[in-house]
């Protein structure tokens, strides 16, 4: 099954000049959907994690349904004012401005190895921060994932850990 099929482009979103790769559609397509989940626990469970990092919000459908696959733990990376309780920061730089994740200062204990997974990989500058996030609190990084991977922005060679793609786009 080419899983290319079943990501819409919609062009000129969220601004004129971008082409936005949805994968609601995807979702809505339950073969297409336990395929691409089939492929993509094959991918992360290379890496024998124990807990999957999620990063909001798009990353959470993703890292969810891999961890009971996987029988992982599943954390959320939010954005500042959406976790309870005890939190670990890191801010960052964007192209434009700066923004700041937070996980949970208890969800991940020293020397777990753990996986991050979003739906797309662009530049970047996200996945490195929640890269960087979860070192902070001890998480062992080994590795890194997405649904898709946008090549021609060079996103993967910013990261500081391995990175698998199910899908990739070149333009």
């Amino acid at each position: 099954m080419d899983i290319k099929e079943y990501i819409r482009g919609i062009p000129d979103f969220p601004k004129p000049g971008i082409l936005f790769y949805d994968i609601s559609t995807l979702l809505s397509h339950a073969d297409a959907w336990q395929v691409a989940m089939g492929r993509m626990a094959r991918m992360i469970g290379a890496y024998q994690p124990d807990v999957l990092v999620g990063i909001e919000s798009r990353g959470f459908l993703v890292a969810a349904p891999l961890a009971l696959k996987l029988g992982c733990g599943f954390v959320m990376a939010r954005k500042p004012g959406k976790l309870p309780g005890g939190l670990v920061s890191h801010s960052y730089d964007l192209e434009y401005g700066s923004d700041t994740i937070q996980i949970q200062d208890d969800a991940i204990h020293p020397g777990q190895r753990v996986v991050i997974l979003d739906d797309l990989l662009a530049t970047g500058g996200t996945l490195n921060a929640a890269i960087e996030l979860c070192k902070k609190v001890g998480g062992d990084v080994v590795g890194t994932a997405a649904i898709i991977e946008l090549t021609f922005l060079g996103g993967r060679e910013k990261l500081g850990a391995p990175f698998e793609a199910l899908i990739s786009y070149d333009e």
